[in-house]
């Protein structure tokens, strides 16, 4: 599921972090531009996305304790956000049912509603609620930046803003 997420998102990632470092991030003199080229790569490397959708199909199939270990983290956070119980119960009510062709949705959904769990249980409030305002009500872009107005986007920029 990780490498799923990580090899989806990881080329548009690099293609933002290029953005923010402008003609700097551009000159070969920086690593950017090879790690810019070789994002894509990832699912080569690491299995196509349809590959590694399947291979989570077949341990969610053969190793039931794998379900069990995911619902325990969710769980863990349940009644935290209505948000979060909402895409959970969702969410299994696709696993009930998950064919082949439902693979990607089904492991995209589940690295979603993993990253939520993770961050309402050791994030701060703000980044939870940015992430499942934007994530999983649907209040986001498809662009990073893109989120929903009403958060506290002056927490989350404080916590990164260095001490000095």
């Amino acid at each position: 599921m990780a490498k799923f997420h990580v090899c989806k998102r990881g080329p548009s990632h690099l293609a933002e972090a290029l953005e923010c470092l402008g003609g700097n991030g551009y000159v070969e003199e920086s690593g950017m531009p090879r790690a810019y080229r070789e994002a894509p790569l990832n699912s080569i490397w690491e299995g196509t996305g349809n590959i590694n959708a399947l291979d989570v199909l077949r341990a969610l199939g053969r190793e039931p304790g794998c379900v069990e270990a995911f619902d325990d983290e969710i769980d863990a956070v349940a009644g935290s956000d209505r948000r979060l119980d909402e895409a959970a119960r969702s969410l299994r009510r696709e696993l009930a049912a998950v064919d082949e062709y439902g693979a990607r949705r089904l492991v995209e959904r589940m690295a979603l509603v993993l990253q939520a769990a993770l961050l309402i249980r050791y994030s701060t409030p703000a980044v939870a609620d940015a992430f499942c305002a934007s994530r999983l009500e649907g209040g986001g872009g498809y662009a990073f930046g893109t989120l929903p107005a009403g958060l506290d986007l002056t927490a989350i920029l404080e916590r990164h803003r260095p001490k000095l």
